[in-house]
């Protein structure tokens, strides 16, 4: 893919991904790095939930809406674009499943998630899955473990304005609704 396609907003574009996850194996701090796609970085986690949790974690998503209620900005450190949290049941039992799209790579996400939850005193919702590891706050490399093992790599991603960041569409959106301000003054 050119460059200019690359990284022109305006052309929709589409990445199929190899099984792999890459399409050239480099490793960062914690292991492979995935490319960045259409959509950005981003990670699907899929892990079983311990028994009894499913109301814990239910009430974990009302938590997380309270805290963005509050302040705006609470996650801004991760530099999301989404995230999607999924439970479902499968004979095994019930399962979580975890979606994010994000500006910055898989390494630096798991750094900033965990500074943000240390210095903000949030608790993740990864603690009532299985495996999850319970000195997490301070074991880097156990929580690398985890969602290297329950990661589960997209084969094609597509974005409609691809590789924009979320500043950048926060910005974009700043001047429309500035522009917008003006013109109704005009009237």
């Amino acid at each position: 893919m050119s460059e200019t396609l690359k990284n022109s907003w305006s052309t929709p574009a589409a990445l199929a991904i190899p099984k792999e996850g890459y399409f050239k194996k480099e490793d960062g701090r914690y292991g492979p790095v995935f490319p960045k796609t259409p959509a950005n970085y981003g990670f699907t986690i899929i892990a079983k939930v311990k028994p009894g949790r499913e109301d814990a974690i239910r009430a974990y998503g009302k938590t997380i809406e309270d805290l963005v209620k509050d302040n705006p900005d609470i996650l801004a450190p991760l530099e999301l674009h989404y995230l999607r949290w999924v439970l479902f049941d499968v004979d095994s039992g019930l399962h979580f499943m975890y979606q994010g799209i994000f500006d910055t790579d898989f390494d630096k996400y798991v750094d900033d998630a965990i500074e943000l939850f240390n210095t903000t005193g949030i608790t993740t919702v990864f603690v009532n899955l299985e495996g999850f590891p319970e000195d997490w706050k301070t074991n880097v490399s156990a929580v690398i473990k985890f969602f290297r093992e329950h990661q589960r790599p997209s084969f094609l991603e597509y974005g409609e304005y691809p590789y924009v960041s979320f500043k950048e569409v926060k910005k974009a959106l700043k001047l429309k609704a500035a522009f917008s301000e003006m013109l109704d003054k005009m009237q």
